[in-house]
């Protein structure tokens, strides 16, 4: 997932969660937020190991 898409989702799941006038759907919230976490840890495993 490049920068651009990772700011993308974090955009979307924050419009999702705050804009009292987006519809609130469950299934996106949690899709986005695995999306996130996976590309957080993928991000945290890779600076642990120095790469």
């Amino acid at each position: 997932m490049t920068e651009t898409d990772y700011r993308g989702k974090l955009d979307e799941l924050d419009r999702l969660l705050n804009d009292p006038e987006a519809p609130l759907e469950p299934h996106r919230v949690w899709s986005l937020l695995a999306e996130i976490s996976a590309q957080d840890l993928d991000h945290t495993r890779r600076a642990v190991r120095g790469g």
